[in-house]
């Protein structure tokens, strides 16, 4: 039956031998509220004793088409760090602490070095956060993925206290916007970005810009900035955060307020990174276009009274990460990009 199967594109001898390897980067990530056995068909996690009346915050995503630009470059090992970042600030935004995490790997053929890689970079990214990764999924699926083509998603699940749970309920008119530094495009807007990069411009993921002062494959492949260590002990300061992905500033920052209020996000209270510009310039791509596709430098806004701000601004510089007073919540509706 193996033989068969093998002759049909799926490599059961491969999958194990993959395993083997994973499950020692998985095994590295368990925590003290991790239950259950490796391999098992479900993961299994306590919830912990010492957050009061808890509320689990769950959410699901994928890196988009970065994996073509790590497919292109032979560069697995930071996309699985992509995809636990990108959750955590995903749940980060409700205040919820990261617990656990499942990751789901689709590709054409077992590969064994990339699958184990990728989830190396995932068991990385847990450990970093102490969470563990609970289990995941390695799907063969040769008729539906091109070969030397894969796809990675995950599941974080995460806990916060009700009381303490974040809604953007508490913004008032007045709350100012607090900017934290993006590391590069993070994982949206690849679709444009390769576009120009490797078809309008010809370019290569060895070629060095610059204008960029390094290769295509290190600007693009830059990792996606985690934002729990800003903001973990100053989470009772804020009232509303937002997670700066597809959409861009407008079309995140707005779902993190209430009916009645807008914000006003002022262009040049911050600096925009290089590649920005160098997309902007060699794509020719308006303004409002790289609004709403692109981050442009600020990968999280903190909504929060002004009293606050110096608390949050120390937390993110322990952290390592630059912050700027972006803008201000006033009434009416909508988020605007002043120029």
């Amino acid at each position: 039956m193996s033989d068969r199967y093998r002759a049909a594109g799926v490599d059961l001898d491969a999958a194990d031998a993959a395993q083997r390897r994973i499950g020692v980067a998985v095994a590295s990530t368990r925590t003290a509220l991790a239950r259950g056995r490796l391999g098992a068909f479900g993961g299994m996690l306590k919830v912990p004793a010492d957050v009061p009346d808890p509320v689990l915050v769950m959410s699901t995503d994928g890196v988009g088409t970065k994996v073509l630009v790590a497919i292109r470059a032979g560069r697995h090992e930071t996309v699985g760090e992509d995809l636990v970042n990108h959750c955590v600030n995903d749940i980060l935004v409700h205040g919820a602490r990261p617990l656990a995490f499942l990751d789901y790997i689709a590709l054409a053929s077992m590969d064994v070095d990339t699958v184990a890689t990728l989830v190396e970079g995932v068991a990385h990214a847990c450990l970093a956060h102490a969470m563990t990764l609970v289990g995941g999924e390695t799907a063969q699926l040769p008729d539906l993925y091109h070969p030397g083509h894969y796809d990675l998603a995950g599941t974080i699940v995460g806990v916060v206290s009700e009381g303490a749970a974040l809604h953007g309920d508490r913004v008032k008119a007045g709350d100012v916007l607090l900017g934290y530094a993006a590391t590069g495009l993070h994982t949206n807007g690849f679709t444009l970005a390769r576009r120009i990069v490797f078809d309008d411009l010809g370019l290569d993921v060895d070629s060095h810009v610059a204008a960029l002062g390094t290769t295509v494959a290190d600007a693009l492949l830059a990792v996606h900035q985690s934002y729990w260590s800003s903001l973990a002990s100053v989470l009772d300061r804020v009232h509303a955060l937002a997670h700066i992905t597809g959409g861009g500033i407008p079309g995140n920052l707005g779902r993190s307020l209430p009916d009645g209020l807008g914000a006003v996000v002022r262009a040049g209270t911050w600096p925009v990174p290089p590649l920005f510009t160098f997309l902007a310039e060699a794509g020719r791509v308006p303004p409002d276009e790289m609004d709403r596709v692109f981050n442009l430098g600020l990968g999280l806004i903190a909504v929060a009274p002004p009293d606050a701000v110096a608390a949050l601004r120390a937390a993110a510089t322990a952290a390592g990460v630059e912050t700027w007073l972006v803008g201000e919540v006033g009434r009416g509706a909508g988020v605007r990009i002043a120029r």
